[in-house]
């Protein structure tokens, strides 16, 4: 019989509503983030897209509207006050590549340093203003980390971790993931800010045993089974 999975998150370096999800974890319940498995989400870009088309999966990844974009910008700054962060950047995405981050905290994880990297990569991207898409900011990051500058900074430009990153995204779409943060314990998905707190009940056993729910068709091999659409994300998420 299969071990079980350990409880697991997927963040993005990108996404506000994970920057808060993480702070929220942090501050609370930091045994919980020590407790489950880290796994990073990204808008891929051309080359890693076709590797994950060479093993036929989908990304449920839908543009966002303006109006959304606009709602998201002040909506961060309502939960950043909300918790005494009177401080932060809206930062400006030109052209952003999000593998030279994400592809970075692979290169960090694999030193034991990939929580340290995402605290640092959050903070110079939500409250330092810096473009975490800039190879430049990431040798940064990895200097004040004591980590192989050289590495991360270039980690987008380094075929086997790019093939690794793949495969964490070809993850997240076998998990069902449509936007982030996710968390999933055991059988049980919970999507956005707001469902920190029933996650974390979940993770340290004070909340009722869920149903038991019926099987579903994988959704990364399943992409015609979704119906296109606008973007219906709520603010707890971005999708």
């Amino acid at each position: 019989m299969a071990s079980k999975r350990r409880p697991r998150w997927y963040f993005s370096l990108r996404s506000p509503y994970s920057w808060f999800a993480y702070r929220d974890l942090m501050t609370t319940h930091p045994e919980v983030l020590d407790a489950i498995d880290w796994l990073p989400f990204w808008e891929p870009d051309e080359g890693t897209a076709k590797l994950l088309a060479e093993e036929g999966v989908t990304l449920p990844i839908v543009a966002m509207s303006r109006a959304k974009n606009f709602y998201i910008l002040q909506d961060t700054r309502r939960l950043a006050t909300d918790r005494g962060l009177t401080e932060i950047s809206w930062p400006i995405d030109r052209a952003p590549c999000w593998e030279v981050a994400h592809l970075a905290w692979l290169a960090a994880e694999d030193e034991g340093r990939g929580k340290d990297f995402v605290a640092a990569a959050y903070q110079a991207r939500w409250q330092d203003g810096k473009n975490i898409s800039e190879p430049e900011v990431i040798a940064e990051i990895a200097v004040g980390l004591g980590l192989d500058a050289q590495r991360l900074s270039t980690a987008a430009q380094d075929a086997e971790l790019r093939k690794r990153g793949a495969a964490l995204l070809a993850e997240s779409a076998h998990d069902g993931l449509f936007g982030v943060p996710f968390f999933i314990n055991g059988r049980d998905k919970y999507w956005g800010l707001d469902r920190v707190e029933p996650f974390v009940r979940a993770v340290l056993g004070t909340e009722r045993p869920a149903p038991p729910v019926t099987a579903v068709p994988d959704p990364a091999t399943h992409a015609e089974l979704l119906p296109a659409g606008g973007d219906q994300g709520h603010a707890g998420g971005c999708g």
